[in-house]
């Protein structure tokens, strides 16, 4: 390794932005079974399955339909 690196003509990371950040979120077996069974169809791990789905969510701005049933 060298003593000395010269960072002067360096640039900024144009990928800093996006740069995924962890979080917990609580989900239901099913739905990790679901996501890991697609995931493993598809060839790639359910986290980034799950990752691909919300951001398709929310650049197509999709709203969610909830009914909820009076049990009845």
């Amino acid at each position: 390794m060298r003593d000395h690196y010269d960072f002067s003509d360096s640039t900024q990371n144009p990928y800093a932005g996006k740069i995924k950040k962890q979080i917990t979120i609580r989900l239901d077996s099913e739905t990790i079974e679901y996501f890991k069974l697609m995931a493993e169809d598809k060839g790639i791990p359910y986290q980034s399955l799950i990752n691909l789905y919300l951001r398709d969510c929310a650049k197509s701005n999709r709203d969610l339909q909830l009914s909820w049933n009076s049990g009845s």
